[in-house]
């Protein structure tokens, strides 16, 4: 199989496995216990949690580990709602965010909270200065992804953390009490491949995902600074500092600190080398298949994305031509792939149905090769073609292809 969907998930690392199997079968004691057994759970946390907080430049004690990117994302926004509605009741997004934003929003929005979500270019980027005119004395917090997971726009998450800072010290609050408005990124897509430093970064809390970054499902991470407040999701036994209770799944937060570190400390090196083979895939398709668009940014993207669009087909066609050839593609979110209605993401750019429909994503990763690059080349072009002699809505067209 040639996998190119390392964007819905990604291949456990076999050195992530290796450190994770001590405390499947020998140290599984409950890190909550306190006899010494236990204790050797406890401290495979503190480890996993300290060497996450290297990375990301910040304190142990402001990593609080998660089931998952999603839950990570509703715990942020919903537990700062419930924190901070005394403040305000208004929130800023955009409309490219992943699913496990806008759902949780949308249920803000039902229970009073206004929420603005502001326009991306073409290109699928959010301009900063969207962001400061839409900042009001009651925003108590800003929401916007660090990279799309769809087509793979890298936002510019620094600028945007400066636009809040100007405006927080150029617009006092009406209470001494009343926060500046804060600022989370969902760095799910971001991790292997960009800085993660939140001192860099300058926002104020940060979702990250296992299953993104060649580590275990079932378990993320939320950096949420110091001083900042949540209202926990999960009540029970306060483990994590008593902001997320329940036993710790101690495989997977160890798995996801190995994982974390080795794409970081990679990430130069696999940019470099996915950089030439996205670079390689963009320009074949755009060059060999008429009427065919690449999404998003050309070069502020993910190196690993690959977004494009076919004008006048549908895009679970093409994954199923696709798949015959044991090629592994994606037409958008996995967690929404079940749908049939074009992507948000992608309606957000380009409101022509003609091109929404057909959105195709090849998102590359440890592995892959030229060769598998030149085998999609090779056959992609023709199954296009094919499609588009039977599509009902090409109307005889062959667009650009020869009879």
């Amino acid at each position: 199989m040639i996998y190119f969907d390392h964007a819905a998930t990604t291949p456990l690392d076999p050195r992530v496995f290796e450190a994770m199997k001590p405390y499947f079968t020998q140290w599984y004691g409950n890190p909550s216990s306190i006899y010494r057994f236990a204790q050797k759970a406890r401290q495979a946390i503190d480890d996993a949690r300290e060497r996450t907080a290297k990375i990301l430049e910040c304190v142990p004690r402001e990593v609080i580990f998660t089931s998952c990117g999603t839950e990570s994302n509703n715990f942020f926004i919903l537990g700062a709602a419930a924190a901070y509605k005394k403040f305000g009741k208004h929130i800023i997004t955009t409309k490219i965010e992943h699913d496990s934003v806008l759902k949780p929003l949308e249920h803000l929005e039902s229970q009073g909270f206004e929420v603005t979500y502001l326009d991306v270019g073409k290109n699928g980027i959010v301009d900063a200065e969207d962001v400061q005119k839409a900042l009001r004395p009651d925003t108590i917090f800003v929401t916007i992804m660090y990279a799309n997971n769809e087509i793979g726009t890298i936002q510019p998450i620094q600028e945007i953390s400066r636009v809040i800072e100007y405006y927080s010290k150029t617009h006092p609050q009406p209470s001494i009490l009343n926060p500046s408005p804060l600022f989370h990124t969902d760095a799910c897509q971001a991790a292997p491949y960009l800085d993660i430093s939140v001192k860099n970064l300058g926002v104020d809390a940060m979702t990250l995902n296992g299953g993104k970054i060649y580590g275990p499902k079932g378990v993320g991470a939320l950096f949420i600074r110091e001083g900042v407040e949540l209202t926990p999701l999960l009540f029970g036994g306060g483990q994590e500092y008593r902001k997320r209770s329940g036993t710790e799944n101690v495989p997977a937060i160890v798995g996801f600190a190995k994982a974390l570190s080795l794409v970081q400390s990679d990430r130069k090196i696999e940019t470099k080398r996915l950089l030439k083979l996205r670079d390689k895939l963009i320009n074949g398709i755009l060059k060999k298949i008429p009427e065919s668009r690449l999404n998003g940014d050309s070069k502020n993207r993910l190196p690993n994305n690959i977004n494009v669009s076919f004008r006048g087909l549908e895009g679970e066609a093409i994954l199923l031509r696709l798949d015959m050839l044991n090629i592994a593609a994606s037409s958008g979110s996995a967690c929404t792939s079940g749908y049939l209605e074009p992507s948000h993401v992608i309606r957000a750019i380009n409101s022509n149905s003609e091109w929404t429909h057909s959105s195709t994503r090849f998102s590359l990763g440890h592995g892959n090769t030229e060769e598998e690059v030149d085998f999609v080349l090779k056959h992609l072009p023709k199954i296009i073609q094919e499609l588009r002699e039977i599509s009902p809505f090409s109307s005889g067209e062959t667009y650009g292809f020869p009879r």
